[in-house]
């Protein structure tokens, strides 16, 4: 078995960037190779035709093009996901009115407030009927993520975007609020702001209710030791409680509504306060520790465990304002340690509010750590998993510069000898996410409005929104490698080619109706050239006339979305141990319901089987 891996050569991309130590004085790639590398790189890869306008227009024109997102007509995808998906465009608020939270010790309360006595049976009924329809909606923000990669002209937009939102991990099933919490994230907070200032990117986040309730800021407040701000009406209208007009009725750009005074109303704050009655209450360490050592500075950023305790202490007061209406960034001054901090060497004064968290921002935003620490988070997205030093050292003089401008950043990167070096060629492995919406463009797929394909990417080891952590997925091509996963790719491909992913048929590849009828061997050819765009080894292609992979006829069983997968050993981490958090919280948010695609193991033949196994060989599982 791991014989037959290493024949189907997966990880020899990764395996070659070893000796990748400084970016060559110039490009490597031939020109064909160029085209080929910035549509899977810079893109979730071509659609039939794509090649060749991009060729045509030229690679630079075609990055600055893809760079300046606002100037590129996307009113069709725009007006798809309108149609398709409207919770995705649908308030914290909009989304609980009609989706409503309902849980049993609500339902309890309110029996026994009315002398009833204990839940009944239409007591339990209504609360899984509720349960039911409050995942419609989280099933449409999974399969919007899929839709507009796949449908979207601003592909490097997008690109940054599901960047940002694994570098920000939220996880959707932290508890009954998060999930309501997640399109005004995703649509106001992230996507607006992919290829903006660093700086910007991060206040918007910190104010997040997704970002402070996942990582418990909302209810993160002075301990007795310290001493809290006075809360009177005269700070407030001095902008002591800011809002978050991102997760206002109307968005915009930061400033925004100011609020009235700070204090809880119990009637608006009943969620959060029933939650929080569960909790300890005190300073909460979580946001401050991850916004220096996952958001910002990096794990070698140097900073110290006084350093997360005095940014915990300046975020305290940063929380949620009706959550059960349209659920704003508030700060609340009576929960606000007011005391002296130190962060990073930088004093910030006792006696401020807001301010604090404010300054806090600023400092770690503009530390070389992270610039650097970004830097090669980007460089390992874009150009190999062992980022190059030197280019690296670049791009992070590029974000101190410009300060955090993250268009400049990305463009010193995808232009520079580095991201065209022949050592950097096809040496990425794609992402579960990745792999399945590159797939569905190659065959010109229709998008699929059901959950079934954001199924697949989950089933594949990276639910969308299901990574319990807040590090996110890992950006390495080693995380998804192994028996288990290789085999689970190789049969998704198969399984797409056979008609099970809603909305795919090899009928719709524009070649598909002149090659149904031809010998074998043209058809081969003509599958090598369209999806692997030439470059198979012999032993690929051998696999392609035969018909038969070698892995996958060693399938011994079927998974719940009728994909056979092999037995797997205690060393195949994502498909043993390490993966069943993922898949346990993927099931709780519905995100591994049912049977989609069907039992058993499709019987291709023809074109069809020549295109399955082409989407499954180790030339279209690397980037």
């Amino acid at each position: 078995m791991r014989k037959t891996l290493l024949l189907l050569g997966a990880t020899a991309g990764i395996a070659a960037l070893s000796a990748f130590a400084t970016g060559p004085a110039t490009r490597e790639q031939t020109a064909d190779e160029q085209v080929k590398h910035v549509l899977n790189r810079l893109a979730f890869g071509p659609r039939p035709g794509d090649y060749d306008r991009v060729r045509a227009m030229g690679i630079e024109r075609w990055i600055d093009q893809q760079l300046r997102p606002d100037n590129i007509d996307d009113r069709a995808t725009e007006q798809f996901v309108a149609a398709h998906f409207p919770a995705s465009q649908m308030s914290a608020a909009d989304l609980m009115a009609k989706y409503p939270i309902v849980n049993a010790a609500q339902v309890a309360a309110r029996r026994a407030a009315q002398g009833n006595g204990q839940l009944t049976r239409d007591d339990s009924m209504q609360f899984m009927q509720t349960a039911r329809r409050n995942y419609q909606f989280v099933a449409q923000l999974l399969a919007e993520r899929v839709a507009r990669a796949q449908l979207t002209n601003r592909q490097l937009d997008e690109v940054m975007t599901d960047f940002w939102l694994n570098h920000f991990n939220v996880y959707a099933a932290k508890g009954q609020p998060e999930r309501y919490f997640l399109a005004d994230y995703e649509t106001r907070v992230i996507r607006p702001r992919a290829l903006g200032k660093f700086r910007d990117l991060l206040g918007a986040v910190a104010k997040s209710p997704a970002m402070l309730f996942y990582l418990d800021n909302w209810q993160s407040m002075h301990d007795s030791t310290r001493p809290a701000l006075a809360s009177d009406a005269r700070r407030g209208a001095a902008g002591g409680f800011r809002r978050n007009p991102g997760f206002g009725r109307r968005p915009g750009a930061l400033g925004g509504a100011i609020g009235a005074g700070g204090m809880s109303d119990p009637r608006r704050d009943s969620l959060m306060q029933a939650v929080a009655a569960r909790r300890p209450k005190g300073l909460n360490e979580n946001y401050g520790r991850e916004l220096l050592e996952l958001h910002t500075l990096g794990v070698d950023g140097g900073y110290t465990q006084q350093d997360v305790i005095d940014a915990a202490r300046a975020l305290t007061g940063w929380t949620i304002d009706r959550p059960r209406q349209d659920a704003q960034f508030i700060f609340r001054a009576q929960m606000h340690d007011a005391g002296e901090k130190t962060v990073l060497g930088h004093h910030l004064a006792g006696g401020r509010g807001v301010e604090d968290g404010e300054e806090l921002l600023d400092i770690v935003a503009r530390d070389p750590h992270t610039a650097r620490f970004i830097a090669t988070k980007l460089v390992r997205r874009f150009v190999s998993d062992t980022a190059p030093r030197a280019l690296v050292d670049r791009a992070a003089a590029v974000f101190t510069k410009t300060d955090g401008d993250m268009r400049e950043v990305v463009r010193s990167i995808v232009t520079s000898d580095e991201f065209f070096a022949h050592a950097a060629y096809k040496a990425k492995v794609k992402s579960p996410f990745e792999l399945v919406v590159s797939a569905l463009r190659a065959v010109n797929a229709e998008p699929d409005t059901t959950p079934r394909t954001a199924q697949i990417v989950a089933r594949l080891g990276a639910p969308i929104y299901g990574h319990q952590a807040p590090n996110g997925y890992p950006e390495t091509g080693d995380a998804w490698i192994n028996t288990g996963s290789i085999l689970n790719r190789i049969n998704f491909g198969l399984a797409l080619a056979g008609g099970r992913v809603p909305g795919v048929s090899v009928d719709g590849w524009p070649d598909a109706a002149r090659l149904t009828s031809a010998p074998r061997d043209s058809q081969v050819d003509a599958v090598i050239r369209a999806f692997l765009r030439g470059e198979a080894s012999p032993d690929t292609r051998k696999i392609l006339m035969s018909g038969v992979n070698p892995l996958a006829a060693s399938a011994a069983k079927v998974d719940s979305l009728g994909i056979p997968v092999a037995e797997v050993d205690d060393g195949d981490e994502m498909m043993s141990s390490k993966r069943q958090p993922q898949e346990k919280g993927a099931r709780r948010m519905g995100m591994l319901p049912g049977d989609p695609l069907g039992r058993g193991k499709p019987q291709l033949r023809g074109l069809s089987q020549i295109v399955g196994l082409a989407l499954g060989a180790p030339e279209f599982q690397r980037r």
